[in-house]
């Protein structure tokens, strides 16, 4: 049966980051990308309806997010998708989830102070810390049958370094699409507690699961939670990142009330977009019912890929993620370094994929394809990257 999913919309000319200005990433233009992670699909039309009577209103003044509507939306989300409760005054605004890291990562530490962090990992974490003058402390994932672990022992030795300061989680993690575990979090928790080192947790993929198997934040598995941080967004969720707004949960009132001074008295943050704040309570509160839909056709995406990689490519790896939208696909068997498979995927197969080393993956030659898409253009896709590979092997 066809989904609603299926159709592919045109979105050239709209100012879209990976279709009109793919030339920036990959050097040229006439590419089909599959790159930054928002998705090729409309939003939920309770999202779309809202947005539409709110446009016919007119008027677009300031906005307050400090307010019932809002705050109880993300509460009501937690408590009946993730069974877990969350104070509405845990609760503050912020342009985005990178913004939220960057000022509690002030607030924590100081200029030298040791920032641990698993890799590979989001690529906006590497300059966020750098500029920030902290330093990045890797915490290797170990690749086992196809599945990243933790190196608990190696995390251990990094955390007992007095230097380090706060442990930045990716739950779920972005790029292997591992699904953190209630005993892995709940160890993690407790080796940071032994060691006085916080915890920021981007959960901005946290909606996007498969398997039956269902995020946990880390504010469930801490008995306090005055040392977890969590940014997250529904922007990932809906579809929804060019109408801005993110939100972080601290529990703990004293940075709560900093993380607050800093984003209004010192940064100007004072009112949201009326259009991303509409997005977030129409979305949690009227639109599960989409995100399941979402999430099992996404889930036959990464089906589509490995049958296709099974058959077609059985020179490549692929496992099928636990969340987010993104194949964390293994090409080290191309024999091929990342510069010359990134060089045939653009040159030849016309098809703009992001590469392994730029999420600090320097043990293999590794893609991150974004699989948000219709049916259709990932099949199309994947014939691409094949040929690319076999005119890597002629």
């Amino acid at each position: 049966m066809r989904s609603h999913f299926d159709q592919r919309v045109n979105r050239m000319g709209t100012y879209c980051t990976q279709w009109d200005f793919i030339q920036d990433r990959f050097g040229v233009n006439d590419l089909l990308p599959f790159s930054i992670s928002d998705m090729d699909f409309q939003s939920p039309p309770e999202i779309l309806e809202a947005l539409k009577e709110r446009t016919n209103h007119g008027v677009f003044g300031y906005t307050r997010w400090n307010h019932t509507d809002y705050k109880s939306s993300i509460t009501y989300w937690y408590e009946t998708r993730f069974g877990a409760n969350i104070e509405m005054d845990w609760i503050v605004y912020s342009p985005s989830v990178i913004y939220s890291i960057a000022r509690l990562i002030e607030i924590l530490t100081s200029e030298a102070d040791h920032i641990v962090m698993q890799t590979p990992a989001y690529d906006a974490f590497f300059p966020l810390i750098r500029e920030m003058k902290r330093k990045l402390v890797s915490n290797p994932l170990l690749l086992k049958e196809g599945s990243y672990e933790i190196d608990f022992t190696d995390l251990e030795h990094k955390l007992s370094d007095p230097k380090a300061k706060v442990f930045l989680l990716c739950n779920p993690h972005n790029p292997t699409g591992r699904l953190w575990t209630k005993p892995e979090l709940t160890r993690i928790v407790d080796l940071c507690k032994r060691y006085g080192v916080k915890v920021i947790s981007d959960d901005i993929h946290m909606d996007i699961t498969y398997h039956q198997r269902t995020y946990l934040p880390m504010t469930s598995v801490a008995n306090d939670a005055e040392h977890i941080f969590i940014c997250s967004s529904a922007s990932k969720t809906f579809n929804t990142p060019g109408l801005g707004g993110s939100y972080a949960i601290i529990a703990n009132e004293d940075i709560r009330e900093r993380f607050l001074r800093l984003l209004k008295g010192r940064d100007g943050v004072s009112s949201a977009n009326i259009f991303g704040e509409i997005a977030v309570i129409e979305g949690y509160r009227r639109s599960g019912y989409w995100v399941d839909e979402l999430c099992s056709y996404l889930y036959n995406n990464m089906k589509i890929i490995k049958e296709y990689i099974a058959t077609e490519l059985p020179i490549l790896q692929f496992t099928i993620p636990e969340s987010t939208y993104l194949a964390w696909i293994d090409c080290t068997g191309v024999l091929k370094t990342q510069k010359e498979l990134q060089h045939a995927l653009v040159h030849t197969g016309k098809v703009g994929i992001m590469p392994g080393d730029v999420y600090g993956e320097d043990r293999g030659v590794f893609l991150r394809m974004n699989v948000g898409c219709p049916q259709s253009k990932l099949l199309e896709g994947l014939e691409r990257l094949k040929s690319s590979v076999l005119y890597m092997k002629r």
